[in-house]
């Protein structure tokens, strides 16, 4: 039985990333809080996932390589609120690898899909969305528009990118997860976890919070395939086809409808950043906020996202 406590972010002496000063998140007023995992049969394996709180579902999607333990300081701000849902998305977190899978984004949305639908989320719905857990969110949205009450979305793919646009830093190591490399870049090195993961976060994970992430990958090999697939999946100069085919229609529904929006903008941020800010930055109805950090702004700044949800639920409420 897997459970995870809200703990207090760590604060460190300010540090210096590039020609910023950083401070990371004021400690929460929150008391440490331990959430069990659920689990549920979906079209035929587990899935692990977080539910507290009563009302309309909230639910918090994550991406890569992370799981719901992302959301653990984020969480206890709304957990009055509504009925939080926090999944793992299948082969990640505490949810079942599925052997022969590749993970690709709509075998992650069939499962996603069937969740939601078990749980019987299909009405007032909110979703807090990260990373490509923006990308599932988003066009389950779509989808579902009469079942969507909220928005809201940091760190997001929010349409289409070239190679132009990819940030020029992380160019190199996603060309090379893109190509025959990546296997041993992955699925040998174990890189996303070990070098990505830390150099998206201000401050330093603990030792605790680092295992935690690791966890689910420790096996060398397959039970790491969707940490691969995950950047193979960008929609980067029309490839994958159908991936760009997708968030393309969830990101022309977006920058026109008028369901209520909170953007959560990172600063500096990583991934949404320059033209793709920009465009989101139009789409109606929306409000946003400005957190530090850089991609993983949850483990930097979790009590200042957490209020500024709650304080979007309860207006739009």
């Amino acid at each position: 039985m897997t459970v995870w406590a809200n703990q207090p972010a760590a604060r460190p002496p300010p540090t210096r990333w590039g020609s910023l000063s950083w401070e990371t998140s004021r400690p929460s007023k929150y008391p440490c809080v331990m959430y069990e995992k659920k689990r549920i049969e979906i079209l035929g394996h587990t899935m692990a996932y977080v539910e507290v709180g009563q009302g309309n579902p909230i639910v918090f999607l994550h991406g890569n390589p992370t799981s719901s333990y992302l959301w653990r300081n984020v969480i206890p701000h709304l957990e009055g609120l509504g009925r939080c849902i926090a999944p793992d998305l299948i082969g990640m977190g505490d949810s079942d690898k599925i052997p022969g899978s590749e993970y690709r984004f709509v075998d992650h949305a069939a499962h996603l899909e069937a969740f939601l639908h078990a749980l019987e989320v299909q009405d007032r719905v909110v979703l807090v969305l990260h990373d490509w857990g923006s990308g599932l969110g988003f066009d389950w949205a779509r989808r579902h528009r009469a079942a969507v009450n909220g928005v809201v979305y940091m760190e997001a793919i929010v349409r289409p990118v070239t190679w132009e646009e990819w940030p020029e830093t992380a160019r190199p190591i996603f060309e090379a997860m893109r190509s025959p490399a990546g296997e041993e870049i992955i699925l040998e090195k174990n890189v996303f976890i070990e070098r990505i993961l830390p150099a998206s976060i201000v401050r330093t994970l603990t030792d605790e919070e680092m295992n935690e992430y690791r966890r689910p990958y420790l096996n060398p090999g397959e039970d790491r395939r969707p940490m691969l697939t995950w950047p193979r999946e960008i929609p980067i100069n029309g490839e994958p086809a159908d991936v760009h085919q997708i968030v393309s229609r969830y990101s022309r529904w977006l920058s026109t409808s008028l369901v209520s929006k909170l953007f959560i903008n990172a600063d500096p941020g990583i991934i949404l950043t320059g033209p793709q800010r920009e465009f989101c930055k139009t789409w109606p109805t929306q409000e946003e906020v400005t957190v530090r950090g850089l991609h993983f702004i949850q483990e930097d700044s979790p009590h200042e996202i957490g209020e500024a949800i709650a304080r979007f639920v309860r207006r739009i409420e």
